[in-house]
């Protein structure tokens, strides 16, 4: 099968449970091997979290936290693209340096592309999050604390029905876009195919293993949303991880191309 560039389409192979608890290793000895572009890519996806928190906090919207730590999960596939190059240059005995990673990144221009859909998918979770307050818990509703937003939630009727409508349409939005993702940001930076076959691609790969991939996307939106309760310090160690081991999975997912 061709794809939309003309070429062949990625062969997807099936995976199991295994393959993702050897990538997860795979990916904690590449962070150990090379821990300071783990924590550096780590830092910026915190600091993204710490900034977006405060301005919450500027705004009074520090209700927000709660969707916020749950939907910069979301993004993690974009932040973590500089960690798959990392990866993919050890793995081919190639040295590492910041210059180098930022050239590949910028030479595959289709990677735009993917961060665009990434982000826009992102906005509509916190877009949606709002308009669910304000149809539940009144238009304007405001809330001083986060604690006060969290009593409301729980002990309501109202809070309890946005709860459940929230996570609802959070997990739906958070299985489309990691269907879309999971595979086609490595492979847009390791082969010259362009962002649609690489979402397809993606989506192909969930649908070959549904389970082991639902299973590894619950993995990764239960640790980044942890890692981010702490003010979002644990994605320092987390982010990096994952990302080193997205790579190696993807690895097991598409097969290389023939010598």
């Amino acid at each position: 099968m061709a794809s939309v560039s003309g070429k062949l389409d990625p062969v997807v192979r099936r995976i199991t449970a295994t393959d993702i608890a050897e990538a997860l290793g795979r990916g904690l000895r590449d962070f150990q091997a090379q821990p300071l572009y783990g924590l550096a890519f780590g830092a910026i996806y915190a600091a993204g979290g710490i900034l977006i928190l405060l301005s919450l906090t500027a705004f009074g919207m520090v209700y927000l936290a709660y969707p916020l730590a749950a939907g910069f999960a979301l993004i993690g596939p974009f932040v973590a693209i500089g960690l798959y190059e990392v990866s993919r240059r050890r793995e081919a005995g190639e040295s590492a340096s910041f210059a180098g990673i930022w050239a590949k990144v910028r030479s595959r221009s289709e990677l735009g592309w993917m961060a665009f859909v990434t982000l826009f998918i992102f906005l509509i979770w916190m877009y949606q999050v709002r308009l669910l307050i304000a149809l539940l818990l009144g238009l304007n509703a405001s809330f001083a604390s986060l604690p006060q937003f969290i009593t409301v939630v729980l002990t309501t009727n109202e809070g309890l029905l946005f709860l459940a409508i929230g996570n609802a349409v959070g997990a739906a939005l958070s299985l489309i876009l990691f269907s879309l993702t999971v595979v086609s940001f490595p492979l847009l930076l390791d082969r010259d195919v362009d962002f649609v076959t690489a979402m397809v691609t993606s989506v192909r790969a969930v649908v070959a293993s549904p389970l082991p991939m639902i299973g590894w996307a619950a993995v990764i939106v239960v640790l980044l949303i942890v890692s981010a309760l702490p003010y979002f310090l644990g994605l320092l160690v987390t982010l990096p991880v994952l990302g080193h081991a997205t790579w190696h999975l993807y690895r097991r997912i598409v097969e290389p191309l023939p010598d």
